[in-house]
């Protein structure tokens, strides 16, 4: 069932254009210049949606822009067995509608635009995109923020005592950070650790890695690792830079680290460099009950977003996908 927030929606008073022109572009009739500025000016940016992530990171996209690029809309798509669809690319928490004002009229409209080629959409909107629908099936997902603005010691007094306790024990213990880690670590001992459960394939890691170093020439990353008392990395990441956010995009992690506190070391080191800073640290989720419990503890604020499924694949395909 939706959840409150959807029950509830989100109500903004914008004064509309007499027509509201949702054009859908494919790839090439992008103006990416354009895109980005638009994507720049949003009231609810993400680094996800810009024309140099999608590209990265999906398959294939299209895109859903309102009149001149007031309101876009990615769409990232692929195609099996002659059935297109939609998806949520790895590594992108996010998409949806992106501008300044989003009401549930230009919500609607724009899911309406949808052109009806894709059968099956399975993809995550963004936090403005919180609304009531009476004709798409959505439920809410949880993310977490901890905004930064506050001095290190304000926010080091917000975490909970677990984690201050797990941040001693890891400082006692020998741990050490460093920032600059090569990248390609932090891939390792993420594919090698979460191999089993996670469905990341190869592919998408090399994609990883090219968005990375493409962001190295925007200078929009960081790495960050934390090494045992015998030099030996038990905890990593990937932090992605953009506008106003940082992103914990990418961990790595040494089940060693578990019980000395390292990854809560290496989160609290980040938050320590960048306190006082207008900065909001994007923990990229979790509806997992022990990550949103690990986030939480770091004073992360409940981001609510919305999911989007919808099933119009022909029989008997449609009960294979519900």
């Amino acid at each position: 069932q939706p959840g409150p927030h959807l029950q509830q929606g989100i109500q903004l008073t914008l004064v509309l254009p007499m027509a509201l022109e949702i054009k859908y572009l494919l790839r090439h009739q992008v103006d990416d210049a354009r895109w980005d500025a638009a994507m720049y000016k949003a009231g609810n940016s993400l680094i996800y949606g810009y024309s140099y992530y999608l590209d990265k990171m999906s398959k294939h996209w299209s895109a859903l822009v309102l009149n001149d690029y007031e309101f876009i809309m990615p769409l990232a798509w692929n195609r099996k067995y002659g059935i297109y669809y939609l998806y949520q690319p790895y590594f992108t928490a996010s998409l949806g509608i992106f501008g300044t004002g989003i009401t549930t009229e230009i919500f609607n409209k724009f899911l309406d635009a949808i052109p009806r080629r894709f059968k099956y959409w399975d993809i995550y909107l963004n936090a403005h995109n919180l609304f009531k629908s009476d004709k798409y099936y959505l439920y809410e997902r949880r993310n977490y923020v901890l905004d930064l603005n506050p001095e290190y010691d304000t926010l080091y007094h917000g975490y909970g005592k677990s984690h201050q306790r797990n941040i001693k024990r890891a400082s006692q213990m020998g741990c050490t950070v460093e920032t600059g880690i090569p990248v390609e670590k932090v891939i390792g001992l993420s594919k090698e650790f979460t191999g089993a459960f996670s469905s990341v394939r190869e592919s998408d890691y090399e994609n990883f890695y090219s968005l990375y170093k493409l962001l190295v020439t925007k200078n929009a990353v960081l790495t960050y690792g934390v090494f045992d008392s015998n030099k030996k990395l038990v905890s990593s990441c990937v932090y992605f830079f953009s506008k106003r956010r940082a992103y914990y995009i990418l961990a790595g992690n040494h089940p060693d680290g578990r019980t000395m506190g390292a990854s809560h070391l290496l989160i609290d080191q980040f938050i320590k460099d960048h306190a006082g800073n207008d900065l909001l640290l994007d923990f990229e989720g979790s509806d997992i009950r022990n990550l949103a419990w690990f986030y939480g503890n770091f004073g992360g604020k409940e981001e609510i977003y919305a999911a989007l499924k919808v099933n119009r694949l022909p029989y008997p395909l449609k009960l294979f996908k519900q």
